[in-house]
């Protein structure tokens, strides 16, 4: 696909017919191929699939998780399943999706585990079943909208656009301050960039653009979903990223998609990603978060101002002053308020903000009117309409106080951003609204079944899951699969068996824990320091840092640190600088991907930081070989929705805190903990030098259960004189 530069910096591209990632087969084509002859079983294709890999072997959990998705296609159940590192789980659904008429849906919580199936998995799949089937399979990407380049705001971006770049508002830019004319010249610069590649890409999408250009300049030459007029009203329609992207998901045996994406997608109505039979959610236990964020809103001053010059050349002079004053007003309400959670409504100032922002963006929006087809600049007036509308809704949101709704005030240390937010108290609800309905579901993470049943992540991702005993099916399930996971009571052994048979199934749903193919029990120790003091206070404890010190030199480094907050982290690494000679990388003091690709070059090295690295680093081998967590990951007692949904479970006779704080600690501990055994080959410690974690009877069984079943110790000395064992090695 081309693109030719027409006079005034506009484009009209050559279209090519849009193509899958793979191939080119249309779905009459696909259809007919699998018509002919018998189709291959889902298991037929996985075995295909480990056999093109040069050393691979069957493994049963893979093996076992790919029957289990074909049978649950076939009854129309829904399946949870918890696949522990190692497993080969992306390998393990991508079979028998190949098995499945129509698009599959694959959505994913990173962009890691994407361009790992984009770029590896997918491919090989595809090399590896083609003579079985026929046929090459297809595979695409989608993501949101504004991932792509738009051809119409392209065609009118300037350096000199008044809405976006010259006079951005000031918090909106690190530092604050008028923009200087340099660093205009500078996004006209990228810009121009971006001009040139418009000529060359096939897809417009940003990650594809190399070197990239920063989210100002970006946001200038893209289109959110809600800002678009549509194909049809553009007059780039015919040449738009964003509509051959979907055209090309429709045509694929598989999509790949975002959690965010699809949120969106299930908030409206399912118009976003193709109709689809099975929809599989990798990193499931992230699914409900992003889908919160997705209905998440809310009012920020400069957003309003930003929203207000858009719309004053469609506007009186005198609408639009009323629009600046509401911004003015939410100013002055969020200087006065204090950041946190607002348990007894919004406050006068705040309130009266709203009022105003409601009616000034009503008239604003009547004022406007309908987009017509002779307007001269509809994508401009769609921008205006859609970003007042989103105003205009959040005021009226907030305004409402919805006892399913959660608002706060929300402002960082240096002061530069300040927000009235807006969420659902739960999306338990939308979910099982929206996820289900009409197509097979597959939820699958390495942390699933927390405390040993995976009851807790059902009901959060809206399933119906009764705090029953499992039935004699169900039973049998879990000991013919491993369902339950051991619960770490006696130190010095091998983790036992739980005693009772964890939950497996409910109403329209089962579920499947196929374990990993790591013997946890002997590549890895999870020590817990029961000997140390509860902590109490923020930051580092001073017999938690001697606790730290002592392990960190007995390995000789080789340590990722995993704090809950970066004084505690900061406190640490000077700590170790202070005390000993090994290098030690801080979270925050260079980029993380440099961070960590120095702490798996450098063997003696160590690296802290915070909640960002308890899932984001995956360094097998012996670079890491100590992991330190120093107090158990509970939400913040600030944290607004953590906090209200405890409170609401409080007002409602249960414990708050058992029901929300414990399962957030859990998936965040498991996490966490995943981050030592990456292969089969490590070896290692856990350290968890927060005591609860064995002196809690209330909460500690249930979160050593969350976990890979390590051998288990509270001894300093054993840890340590493993360590020093290790380091020898």
């Amino acid at each position: 696909m081309g693109a030719a530069r027409v006079g005034g910096g506009g484009y009209r591209r050559t279209v090519t017919p849009p193509r899958t990632a793979t191939g080119s087969a249309s779905p009459s084509a696909r259809a007919g191929s699998r018509r002919r002859g018998a189709r291959p079983s889902g298991t037929e294709l996985l075995a295909a699939a480990v056999g093109a890999v040069p050393g691979g072997a069957a493994r049963p959990g893979q093996q076992q998780m790919t029957t289990a998705i074909e049978e649950c296609v076939t009854s129309g159940e829904h399946l949870l399943v918890q696949a522990g590192t190692g497993t080969g789980k992306s390998l393990a659904y991508l079979a028998p999706a190949l098995t499945v008429d129509g698009p599959v849906v694959v959505s994913t919580a990173t962009l890691a585990l994407q361009s790992q199936l984009v770029d590896h998995d997918l491919p090989r799949l595809a090399d590896a079943v083609e003579p079985l089937l026929g046929r090459r399979p297809t595979f695409a990407v989608l993501k949101g909208r504004h991932h792509y380049l738009c051809l119409a705001r392209l065609d009118n971006s300037t350096e000199e656009e008044p809405e976006d770049t010259l006079f951005d508002a000031p918090a909106a830019r690190p530092g604050g301050g008028t923009k200087w004319l340099g660093e205009a010249g500078r996004l006209g610069k990228q810009i121009e960039r971006v001009r040139d590649w418009a000529e060359k890409t096939a897809t417009g999408d940003r990650d594809e653009l190399d070197p990239g250009v920063d989210d100002q300049a970006w946001r200038l030459v893209s289109m959110p979903a809600r800002e678009c007029v549509g194909a049809t009203r553009c007059p780039f329609g015919q040449e738009c990223f964003a509509e051959a992207s979907r055209a090309r998901a429709r045509e694929a045996d598989i999509v790949v998609t975002n959690h965010s994406l699809l949120a969106v997608d299930m908030l409206a109505d399912r118009h976003i990603v193709p109709p689809h039979k099975l929809l599989i959610v990798d990193e499931a236990h992230e699914l409900a978060d992003r889908v919160s964020s997705a209905a998440q809103a809310e009012l920020v001053p400069e957003l309003i101002d930003r929203s207000t010059r858009r719309a004053r050349p469609l506007l009186r002079p005198e609408t639009a002053e009323a629009l600046t004053a509401a911004g003015d007003a939410l100013a002055v309400g969020l200087a006065e308020a204090p950041a946190g959670r607002l348990t007894a409504g919004l406050p006068a100032p705040l309130r009266e903000a709203c009022t105003l922002l409601d009616a000034a963006t009503r008239s604003a929006l009547d004022a406007i009117g309908d987009i017509k087809s002779d307007d001269p600049d509809p994508v401009r007036k769609q921008q205006a309409k859609a970003a007042l509308d989103d105003l205009s809704t959040t005021a009226q949101r907030l305004l409402e106080e919805a006892e399913h709704d959660v608002a706060w005030v929300e402002k960082n240390d240096s002061g530069s951003r300040r927000a009235l937010v807006v969420a659902p108290l739960s999306v338990a609800g939308t979910l099982a609204t929206h996820l289900y309905d009409e197509r097979t579901v597959v939820a699958t993470s390495a942390t699933l079944a927390l405390g040993g049943r995976f009851d807790t992540v059902a009901r959060a991702l809206g399933l119906d899951a009764p705090p029953v005993p499992a039935s004699p099916a169900a039973a049998s399930l879990a000991a013919r699969t491993g369902a339950g996971r051991p619960a770490a009571e006696t130190p010095g052994r091998r983790l036992a068996d739980p005693a009772t048979v964890p939950a497996t199934e409910g109403p329209g749903w089962r579920s499947l824990d196929v374990g990993s193919p790591f013997d946890y029990a002997r590549q890895g120790i999870l020590y817990v320091a029961a000997h140390l003091p509860r902590p109490s206070v923020s930051g580092l404890p001073e017999a938690a840092g001697e606790e730290l010190l002592g392990l960190v030199e007995a390995l000789g480094g080789r340590t990722l640190g995993l704090f809950s907050s970066r004084r505690a982290a900061q406190q640490a690494a000077e700590l170790l600088r202070a005390r000993t000679d090994l290098p030690v990388l801080l979270q925050g003091e260079e980029a993380l991907p440099l961070l960590v690709r120095r702490f798996r070059e450098e063997r003696s090295s160590c690296l802290f930081g915070v909640m960002s690295l308890w899932q984001g680093v995956d360094v097998p081998g012996d670079a890491c070989q100590l992991v330190v967590i120093d107090r158990l990951p509970f939400p913040r007692p600030d944290e607004p929705l953590a906090a209200a949904r405890a409170a609401a479970v409080d007002a409602g006779g249960g414990s708050g805190f058992a029901a929300v704080s414990v399962p957030i600690a859990a998936v965040r501990l498991a996490q966490g903990v995943g981050r030592l055994i990456r292969a089969t080959g490590d070896r290692g410690v856990v350290a968890v030098l927060d005591s609860r974690l064995e002196t809690a009877r209330g909460y500690g069984p249930f979160l050593r259960r969350s976990l890979p079943p390590f051998w288990y110790t509270t001894r300093p000395e054993v840890a340590r004189g493993a360590l020093q064992r290790l380091a020898t090695t």
